[in-house]
């Protein structure tokens, strides 16, 4: 608490890159559109001043007056009014802070997801819509009349906005983290109830899901974050009615990514040998994943419903859904594996059958309580496809390159001595790394939603405030849950397995793990603020060179050419990527 209050308190220096880099977080907008929306907003401003001195009074009609009439004094006065307006994002004009009776404004994007606001000569599909509603806030009235907060100027006002801003945040996270951990229950339990079978099969299955899985999940999940950008803006802006375009237009783009990602799934038994992997493990492995293509596709459906909902904050159903789910598939796991005796192909079947329960209940959801957003399936989401792919293969890229990094662990580990022990011993460390990182995904979901609704109403100051306190919670949340892990490091291993010789591989790798746990909190909450605020791009680039660059190297030539062994190759490999929310806080604060 102390910590979030000596930070927001010292606002000026921490975090100012936000009041001027986050206010207008656009896709695609170039300097002439930029200049264009000014010149039309100062037109729109001068034409409510003549209808004022004309005594119409009332609202702001759509006339077009010519403005060479007013005086150069008049023109100055109205230019120093329009640049004291609040800052807004730009999917509502300054008119709608000058007069909040006027309820129309352009979309946020067109209906190809691509370039911002359309002029009389380019016309989209839907030029301008009424907004149906405003982004839930219970912000402060600032100094300039905006419902932005006011600036802190002292402890109690950095008490007090800390607590409103913990109460926000974990009325969205908590509901999503908590989805989130039981849809990777699902992952955990399988990998439980077969390594209770035996220790080939516990590797297998690990390497068909930390590798061949994981590969398809973060580009889906990666594909489908597009829509925390463009669905939270246009939510925070009123456009609500965009969403269910956007979340149809991600279905189709991920659906046929599956179709394109399922050789890997088909041929995986010959790219694991290739990769190395030993014959029992990659053959056993590589039937899984053929067995496994239904849930991939359960993904395309799932990932957008969820964006969907996540951005209106109706997160509740998708606790329910989740908890449903996880609770049905240990059902199956147990009426497949021990009572029908199907071993890894009826673990298959049930994470086929859990998989496509959550997607169809959640569009069951949308469809039947969500009729502000949806509207029935719409022939706009075929348009100016492209554009949306350029998005979400930028989302794309900066998730896959953190999530394949935990794929070329596992890969690397089974080259190793003893490939059996080493490759259990590391998949049981980051199945437990991973409870802890879908909590943190929770957050980073909700500080996404709060910073992307925020910007999308422009309150530029709010957001910056919900970094902070997210920030200083999620290393708080770290520190306990390394405490955890080396009170329990003799002890939770055998959760996975019976092996003796495993469960101390695993105590091994415990002190390790505990330090992921504190230096992995910050990352996922900086990324969520980069999918907020459409910096995708840029968080790329630093997850390529700390992952890629120094990473990879350093556990190659530490784990394979000194042979120091998987303890080595795991420090490195986690450890080299907390430079990544280092680099990202150091950048916001320069800027």
């Amino acid at each position: 608490m102390c910590m979030t209050l000596c930070l927001m308190y010292n606002e000026r220096k921490l975090f100012s890159f936000f009041l001027d880099q986050f206010i207008h977080p656009q896709v695609n907008l170039d300097r002439d559109e930029a200049s264009r929306r000014k010149s039309a907003s100062t037109s729109s401003l001068i034409s409510l001043i003549k209808e004022e001195k004309k005594g119409g009074g009332g609202g702001v009609g759509h006339h077009h007056h010519d403005h060479n009439d007013l005086d150069g004094k008049e023109l100055v006065e109205i230019e120093v009014d329009r640049r004291s307006l609040p800052r807004s994002s730009t999917a509502t004009t300054p008119l709608s802070f000058l007069r909040p009776e006027i309820m129309e404004a352009p979309l946020l994007f067109n209906n190809g997801g691509g370039n911002i606001g359309a002029d009389d000569d380019h016309h989209t599909s839907i030029e301008t819509g009424e907004i149906l509603h405003h982004a839930p806030t219970t912000l402060a009235s600032g100094e300039d009349g905006s419902t932005d907060y006011p600036k802190v100027t002292n402890i109690f006002e950095a008490k007090s906005i800390c607590w409103i801003e913990s109460i926000k945040l974990w009325t969205i996270a908590g509901p999503i983290a908590f989805n989130i951990l039981c849809v990777y229950g699902i992952n955990s339990v399988t990998q439980i109830f077969v390594g209770h079978i035996g220790d080939v099969e516990l590797s297998a299955i690990a390497i068909a899901m930390s590798v061949i899985s994981n590969f398809s999940f973060g580009f889906l999940l990666g594909m489908g974050s597009a829509l925390e950008t463009l669905c939270g803006q246009a939510f925070g802006a009123g456009q609500i009615f965009m969403l269910g375009v956007y979340m149809q237009r991600s279905w189709i783009i991920l659906l046929v990514t599956c179709i394109i990602l399922c050789p890997i799934y088909i041929f995986a038994t010959p790219v694991l040998k290739l990769l190395g992997q030993e014959d029992d493990i990659a053959e056993l492995a590589g039937r899984f994943a053929i067995q496994i293509i239904p849930q991939m596709f359960s993904l395309a459906i799932n990932f957008p419903t969820q964006k969907f909902l996540q951005s209106q904050s109706k997160v509740a159903a998708l606790a329910y859904i989740g908890f449903i789910a996880l609770v049905f598939h240990v059902f199956l796991l147990w009426l497949f594996i021990y009572v029908f005796g199907w071993g890894t192909g009826g673990a298959a079947f049930a994470y086929d059958i859990s998989g496509w329960l959550v997607a169809l209940s959640q569009v069951a959801y949308v469809v039947r309580y969500c009729t502000d957003g949806w509207h029935g399936l719409s022939m706009l989401a075929f348009h100016e496809i492209w554009a949306f792919v350029r998005l979400s293969l930028a989302s794309a890229v900066m998730l896959c390159l953190e999530v394949w990094y935990m794929m070329v662990l596992v890969v690397l580990t089974g080259h190793l001595k003893n490939a059996v022990i080493a490759v259990g011993s590391i998949s049981i460390c980051m199945n437990i790394n991973g409870w802890e990182a879908m909590l943190f995904i929770g957050i980073n979901a909700a500080i996404s939603v709060r910073v992307s609704n925020e910007l999308g109403s422009g309150h530029a100051r709010a957001a910056k405030y919900s970094v902070i306190v997210v920030i200083v919670e999620s290393l708080l949340i770290g520190i306990f849950f390394m405490a955890l892990i080396l009170i329990t490091k003799d002890d939770f291993a055998v959760i996975f397995t019976s092996s003796e010789e495993l469960q101390k591989a695993v105590s091994q790798l415990a002190p390790l793990l505990g330090v992921t746990m504190v230096l992995n909190s910050v990352q996922p909450v900086i990324s969520g603020v980069a999918v907020g605020g459409g910096w995708q791009a840029l968080v790329a680039y630093i997850n390529l060179a700390c992952y890629y660059v120094f990473g990879l190297p350093l556990g190659f030539l530490l784990g394979y050419v000194l042979k120091w062994g998987v303890q080595v190759i795991y420090f490195s490999f986690r450890h080299s990527a907390h430079t990544l929310p280092i680099l990202c806080l150091r950048i916001i604060c320069l800027c």
